[in-house]
């Protein structure tokens, strides 16, 4: 396989779409989907339609585990997921008309000592089988949000590159360790910096912290600002094209399937933002997460925009490079 996705919290999605909620009423729906998911497995989703071999592993509740089963088996998705005793969570998203969306997320399963074992075995298998890996979405009820670190640590030590896109707590303590890789939106890059993120400038400023601390990729996601990518040797932007907003569900884990497939290939930034902003447009403009061919992105791929931004390039150059720039540390 070429590429493993690890999702730790699963869930059932159930999304929802609606002209506008309003709080207190009853809310007509016009439409609704109900469906496998977790960030990992979006991931994993994508990566597919791009025609990739992917690999997925993780926690799975045991006793409402089908859907998962089936999803796998019609995507060809190689499953490797550890069955946990008890159910996956639900999650409802109520996406709006005007692109907003609300999450209502249910407590999901309790994982134990055994179950950690177990996936971390998981990892020992399926280590030689693939060089990237992609660590995605929030803990489940017994994980600390130090495990994500165990994780990418474990995995470097393997020689292995990891890119992820995890939040809160669970954000913090996995950069310590280093990842090739991380994909923070604006917000969660405040959460870390602890301040507010103004400018590109600041954006950058957080940006070379991570990388001193050992990070040579840095993506930041601006929403439909597009994002910028900050590497050991230069900065990048890309500005998606303007879309109907059906919903942004989904939207973040098409980007980092982009950014994994190119960089994966040993594609130029240019070639991977443009990648990564385009899938990334097309899931705001469905429910579904993916595509049926991937053709449907030929039309966004001459519509996004990249552009380097030298006044934000790294103050030095820099060793490492796009094919060589994530051996493990």
């Amino acid at each position: 396989m070429d590429i493993v996705t690890i999702t730790l919290n699963p869930a059932l999605d159930l999304t929802t779409r609606l002209e506008a909620m309003h709080l207190g009423e009853v809310n007509l729906v016009g439409e609704a989907n109900l469906r496998a998911a977790g960030k990992g497995i979006n991931v994993a989703m994508v990566l597919k339609d791009l025609g990739r071999d992917v690999g997925l592993t993780g926690w799975l509740g045991a006793e409402n585990q089908q859907s998962f089963v089936t999803l796998f088996e019609e995507r060809a998705l190689a499953d490797r997921f550890v069955r946990v005793a008890g159910s996956t969570r639900i999650n409802v998203k109520i996406s709006e008309q005007s692109g907003r969306v609300t999450d209502l997320n249910l407590p999901g399963l309790t994982v134990r000592d055994a179950d950690v074992s177990a996936l971390e075995a998981a990892l020992d298998e399926l280590a030689p089988q693939a060089d990237w890996f992609v660590l995605a979405g929030s803990l489940p009820k017994g994980v600390a949000p130090d495990y994500c670190a165990r994780l990418i640590r474990l995995l470097k030590a393997r020689g292995k590159r990891v890119i992820f896109d995890c939040s809160g707590a669970a954000l913090g303590e996995g950069l310590k360790a280093a990842p090739t890789l991380v994909k923070p939106n604006l917000e969660e890059l405040e959460q870390w910096a602890g301040r507010p993120i103004r400018t590109l400038s600041d954006q950058a400023e957080c940006a070379r912290a991570l990388q001193a601390a050992g990070i040579p990729h840095v993506v930041v996601s601006n929403g439909a600002d597009g994002l910028v990518w900050f590497g050991p040797d230069a900065t990048w932007q890309a500005i998606p094209p303007r879309m109907e907003v059906v919903s942004t569900v989904g939207a973040g884990d098409s980007l980092v399937a982009g950014l994994a497939h190119g960089l994966s290939l040993g594609w130029t930034p240019e070639q991977t933002l443009r990648l990564a902003t385009a899938v990334s447009a097309l899931a705001v403009s469905q429910v579904a997460v993916g595509f049926d061919d991937v053709r449907e992105l030929d039309p966004l791929l001459e519509r996004v925009r990249v552009q380097r931004l030298d006044d934000l390039a790294p103050a030095q150059p820099h060793t490492h490079s796009m094919s060589n720039s994530g051996d493990a540390q």
